[in-house]
């Protein structure tokens, strides 16, 4: 579909949307940061049991907010909705950071989650409105390195104010707050324009059960379930899993700087390749590396710089992986059932970012978190390959032509 000239020569909404992503790469990344810290102190009563309650909840807020609240830009508009979730992330987070307990601290994450867990299909459904055909890959991949720019200064920012973990919450809530005016005065509206280019009708969920949909849908939300699984697990556990084998929490927190500098490296060059030769070959191709990174990295490596060069290069191919994924999806269903169909993938998918947290701290709790947590990475990404060899190169009836060379 196309928009009106103002929109596409406006450099506000490619910002934006960019931005938003930002705001969920910190969230992403704040308790993985914080968590080493919790545990170590006890403050608030933190233990591993606790850590894992409450990575898990802010999880199903975020799942919830996806499958739940992003549809409904479908219906009512992206950016009256973008506005909604951020302002409802940026008061709870900011709640957070004077939780009395851990029963608080897992409530107020899991509202935050609810709020942002909307933001992503919704951004990604904006981009993909207006995005010229074959370029969903750029797009897409393009959008999302907010998410990793967001998850690197989140890193960054831990390294100087760690244990001062309060902060962290603090900075990500007023973040939210300050985007908040530009969405409303900046952001336009793209929806009416997709529905006067398409039959208008209200969309949900029974949708993608429909002809020629059900097959492409379950083989998404499988692949989205694993490529979480691995984006929410390594964030979250990455630090206590380097501790776990030996290396000083400070290592493990560049190591997560690293992880998302990879991964910003990785959406530039998916989004190019996709494009250029498919979205499904170079999918398949990046989530195969990405158990086989995962799997080296069950070897404990001596040497720094080629411990980081490792760490990097996983982080080039995990991350990317998923957001192929997204990309896929754009260009798979029509412009009208796209948040949902987002949404759908998303919010299956933090299933898999709720099992990757879950698994690791049982893991941790349980002294074994170093080798096996790799082990059951690697075997995510190859389960991913599985399920997304059966997903079509193009669907049938799409409103949306996609070009023979983009899949």
């Amino acid at each position: 579909m196309t928009t009106s000239p103002s929109i596409r020569r406006s450099q506000w909404p490619v910002w934006l949307c960019w931005l938003a992503m930002v705001l969920d790469g910190f969230d992403l990344v704040v308790l993985g940061t914080v968590i080493p810290t919790l545990i170590k102190t006890g403050e608030l009563g933190f233990d591993a049991v606790g850590a894992t309650l409450v990575a898990t909840i802010s999880l199903v807020g975020v799942g919830l907010g996806a499958l739940f609240i992003a549809p409904l830009s479908d219906r009512f508009g992206r950016r009256k909705l973008m506005v909604a979730c951020v302002l409802w992330f940026s008061i709870f987070t900011l709640a957070v950071a004077w939780a009395p307990n851990v029963a608080m601290f897992g409530v107020f994450r899991f509202l935050a989650g609810v709020g942002l867990g909307a933001c992503l299909p919704v951004a990604l459904a904006y981009m993909n409105d207006y995005a010229p055909a074959g370029s969903a890959g750029k797009s897409t991949t393009r959008t999302m390195t907010g998410y990793h720019v967001g998850a690197v200064a989140t890193a960054f920012l831990a390294l100087m104010v760690i244990p001062d973990w309060r902060t962290m919450f603090v900075v990500g809530g007023v973040a939210g707050l300050v985007l908040l005016p530009f969405l409303w005065f900046k952001l336009p509206e793209t929806l009416p324009a997709a529905q006067t280019a398409e039959k208008q009708e209200q969309t949900g969920f029974r949708d993608l059960v429909k002809k020629p949909y059900p097959l492409v849908a379950a083989a998404i939300a499988a692949a989205s379930f694993m490529g979480l699984l691995l984006v929410y697990g390594l964030n979250t556990w990455l630090p206590q899993l380097m501790a776990s084998a030996g290396y000083p929490v400070s290592a493990g927190l560049s190591l997560l700087l690293v992880l998302n500098l990879g991964a910003v490296a990785g959406l530039i060059i998916a989004g190019i390749l996709a494009d250029k030769h498919g979205t499904k070959p170079i999918v398949l191709l990046w989530f195969g590396l990405s158990a086989a990174c995962l799997a080296l990295l069950s070897i404990k490596v001596e040497n720094a710089v080629l411990l980081n060069a490792l760490v990097f290069v996983t982080g080039v191919f995990v991350f990317s992986s998923q957001v192929l994924v997204y990309a896929w999806v754009s260009q798979l269903f029509p412009a009208r059932l796209r948040a949902t169909a987002l949404g759908f993938a998303a919010g299956v998918g933090r299933v898999g970012a709720i099992a990757g947290p879950a698994v690791t701290g049982g893991l941790v709790a349980a002294g074994i978190a170093y080798p096996w947590g790799f082990y059951v990475f690697a075997a995510a990404g190859a389960l991913a390959v599985l399920a997304l060899v059966a997903v079509p190169h193009a669907v049938a009836n799409t409103t949306r032509p996609v070009p023979e060379h983009v899949s």
